[in-house]
């Protein structure tokens, strides 16, 4: 089989209905518009969303809440995440994202305290739990929030 040789397959392909091609095609004269009136003139029609001025349906519904511009968005790893670092490490944004546990664009990261650690690390990250503060200390490790 060739590329030259490949094609769609049987009535899946319909020719486009080609309008205003004389009266003997079927759809000539008026191109199935009918006759005068804002759909029959070209660039006629009314806008996406108008209603004949009848208040529309997005100006009727009741609007509620707002979207906060300065939120920060902050990328979440937990303590069981910590496995990949080895004992006595600095744990900070830049080993993080190196290690593969953060990707993408975010404000910071948070550690959370789901999971357990039983090897001493450096924490030094945006935001840590108290749990996972705990844990940590637990451990012998210590946090330092930036």
């Amino acid at each position: 089989m060739k590329l030259s040789e490949l094609s769609p397959a049987e009535g899946s392909r319909k020719a486009r209905k080609r309008l205003g091609r004389g009266v003997g095609s079927g759809s000539g004269k008026t191109a199935s518009r009918g006759t005068k009136g804002q759909n029959s003139r070209s660039g006629g029609g009314v806008r996406p969303g108008f209603e004949g001025g009848q208040m529309p349906i997005h100006r009727r519904l009741p609007k509620k809440g707002f979207t906060n511009i300065f939120k920060k968005n902050f990328a979440v790893i937990n303590v069981r995440d910590l496995a990949k670092f080895e004992s006595g490490s600095v744990v900070d944004e830049v080993a993080v994202y190196k290690s593969g546990l953060v990707k993408g664009k975010s404000d910071g990261i948070k550690l959370l305290g789901v999971g357990e650690i039983n090897f001493p690390l450096t924490i030094k990250l945006s935001k840590v739990s108290q749990s996972a503060t705990d844990k940590i200390a637990a451990a012998g490790g210590k946090v330092e929030v930036r």
